[in-house]
């Protein structure tokens, strides 16, 4: 079979560390290569190379044979994709209106029109009028990602890069996400995808190479490198029989010999949210204790971002009580004082974007010291090297930028930036849905210890995975459409839910495992 693309002895090095080492594979139509292995093992410059693009600086050797024609590229953090002064609907538009130019002039609107509904259908994208009236902003990690899968099925791709495109992603949706690729396969298309999720690699890929270090340590058929290929299987999670068997880490029993354990520290009234004039979230009251974790779960859409961002202040348009220890919480971040800023902080989905690529990362990571608590720059550089080493980062890594850092090593930098506002209230927004089982296990204890250590810290962990609520959760809250369906202590919702939601999504969450 013809190849779409191929790669030959490619080596990348930046600064001269070698992001990648001697790859080669070769994309044909029509079938599913994975690129597998650990964060900062070098699946993302690899699947970039095949697009011809490289990071800065890279010193590029090797051989590289571009696809011919239109390519398609689905990255892991969608949002640096979509443009975020523009809505969905025109951005999609005027990729459609260069498919439909044969047509007589009278005709190419409505076509242009079906064929971007045609597209977010395909991308599993419910409602895609609303969607099309959003900004990228407005949408949830997930949806943003299937807009942009939108975006390369408008294109007519003969290969797509699909970078973690489960990542953020329930249960559910992430099996109809397996399925869209699948179809696009069988429709002749090459698919690249890069991914730690072995479930996901199983179920749609044809070959599968390993990387680690940037070098492929193992390759073949799927079938032959399964149930799991060797070099990777130190990376799995244990098995379990679904996410209601795991053990919490901690609970409120826990911290009650701690000053202070379980006065209330956050609570939410009544909280009304939108977008524009569409209602996206209604919730009823809403607390959390002083050391607790509080699960916010459900699918993609379902309205916990905006939860997460109203309570950060990063969402206006919302009515409702917000009180922190008591006193009312401005709305808006602009409203709010130093204090109230620091103690409620905010660690992003795409620690990547969150990110200023021109400036060191650890000169970002102390500045929040400085611009939140008042410290010497002096003391902020030396409270953050500490903070950082402490979550596992060197200090030689985090004097980089953050384009030389891994995705699992700046998501530990964006926690130690929030870390030194010295919070109360700690939001963690998907942090580990684009990690590995080793990483991503690596972050889940760091906080645990964190909430094991500091005294008056509190956690809204916002996550579509139930085995990672359970991991964390004091309590939980379930989003189903915007409301909550369900809310307890984390082990009564996991072992005995009681909403036909819950029940739903507890059980796809099962099969998954």
């Amino acid at each position: 079979m013809n190849a779409v693309a191929e790669i030959r002895d490619l080596r990348v090095e930046v600064d001269g560390r070698a992001l990648v080492d001697g790859v080669s594979l070769r994309v044909t139509a029509g079938k599913v290569t994975a690129l597998v292995g650990a964060s900062g093992s070098g699946k993302t410059t690899t699947g970039l190379a095949l697009l011809g693009e490289y990071p800065a600086g890279a010193r590029v050797t090797g051989e590289v044979r571009l696809p011919v024609g239109p390519a398609g590229y689905v990255p892991q953090h969608p949002g640096t994709a979509l443009n975020p002064a523009r809505r969905v609907g025109p951005l999609l538009r005027d990729i459609a209106r260069t498919r439909v130019r044969a047509l007589p002039r009278r005709e190419r609107r409505a076509a242009a029109h079906q064929r971007v509904l045609r597209a977010l259908s395909l991308a599993q994208l419910p409602d895609p009028e609303a969607v099309l009236r959003r900004y990228p902003h407005q949408l949830s990690g997930g949806q943003q990602q299937r807009v942009v899968l939108a975006q390369a099925l408008l294109l007519g791709a003969r290969l797509v890069v699909a970078d973690e495109p489960t990542t953020g992603q329930d249960a559910l949706t992430k099996q109809r996400i397996v399925d869209r690729f699948a179809a696009v396969a069988r429709q002749g298309i090459a698919v690249v995808l890069l991914s730690h999720d072995l479930d996901v690699v199983r179920a749609l890929a044809d070959e599968v190479l390993v990387l680690r270090d940037g070098r492929v340590v193992e390759s073949g058929p799927v079938d032959r490198l399964w149930p799991a290929p060797r070099r990777l299987r130190t990376a799995e999670p244990p098995a379990t029989d679904g996410p209601a068997e795991l053990p919490a880490v901690h609970g409120p029993a826990d911290r009650t010999g701690l000053p202070g354990a379980g006065r209330e520290v956050l609570r939410v009234g009544g909280l009304t949210a939108r977008h524009g004039r569409t209602t996206v979230l209604r919730t009823s009251a809403l607390t959390l204790r002083a050391g607790e974790c509080l699960a916010v779960v459900g699918r993609s859409g379902s309205g916990k971002t905006t939860l997460a961002r109203c309570l950060a202040g990063l969402h206006r348009g919302h009515d409702g009580e917000l009180l922190l220890d008591g006193a009312p919480l401005p709305r808006s971040l602009r409203d709010r004082t130093r204090a109230q800023l620091a103690a409620v902080q905010y660690v992003f989905q795409d620690a990547r974007a969150a990110f200023d690529e021109h400036r060191p990362v650890l000169a970002q990571v102390a500045r929040t010291a400085v611009r939140l608590r008042g410290a010497a720059e002096a003391d902020a550089l030396a409270e953050a090297v500490t903070t950082v080493t402490g979550l596992g980062l060197t200090e030689r890594h985090v004097r980089r930028r953050p384009a030389q850092l891994s995705g699992g090593e700046l998501q530990r930098a964006a926690l130690a930036r929030a870390l030194l506002a010295r919070p109360r209230v700690l939001i963690c927004d998907e942090i580990t849905s684009g990690l590995d089982a080793v990483t991503r296990r690596g972050i889940l204890d760091t906080l645990a210890g964190l909430l094991r250590d500091r005294r008056g810290l509190s956690l809204v962990l916002i996550t579509h995975d139930l085995g990672t609520a359970a991991a964390l959760a004091t309590r939980i809250a379930v989003l189903d459409g915007g409301e909550v369906v369900e809310e307890g202590p984390a082990r009564r919702v996991l072992t005995s839910p009681e909403h036909p939601f819950t029940v739903s999504l507890l059980e796809t969450s099962t099969r998954a495992t």
